[in-house]
């Protein structure tokens, strides 16, 4: 057996995927996010800690919510020994939630129950 048949690939990153297979993974994250993350860690909503109750509308959100929740398969496995739940609080749970829940983070305009769009920086192309 070759080192690649051992051991599954690792999975893509949701920014990486499109179509389908990003609308499934869309859908596998919003459940982990509303039956486990939000339950468990879900604080409440300040203007200093803003939540948007639609981040999956704010494409910064989506891409740190899928890598702690790459995270968190890997550190919760048992694979990872006793330790990887707490190595994932500590260098994963806690920095995602910090800069998405930062007063000028992503969702820095939203309010508890609203969702406001944001513009983001003006790029022109480089014609180098």
């Amino acid at each position: 057996m070759t080192t690649s048949e051992a051991q599954p690939a690792a999975p893509s990153f949701i920014l990486y995927l499109d179509g389908v297979e990003y609308a499934e993974e869309m859908r596998n994250l919003a459940l982990w996010v509303s039956d486990l993350l939000l339950p468990v860690y879900g604080r409440e909503v300040s203007s200093s800690h803003p939540w948007c109750p639609r981040w999956w509308e704010h494409l910064e959100a989506v891409a740190r919510l899928h890598a702690l929740w790459l995270a968190w398969q890997e550190c919760t496995d048992p694979s990872a020994g006793a330790s990887g739940p707490a190595v994932w609080h500590r260098d994963h749970l806690g920095p995602v939630l910090t800069e998405l829940r930062s007063p000028n983070g992503p969702f820095a305009g939203c309010k508890e129950g609203s969702h406001r769009a944001k513009a983001g920086p003006v790029v022109e192309p480089y014609d180098g």
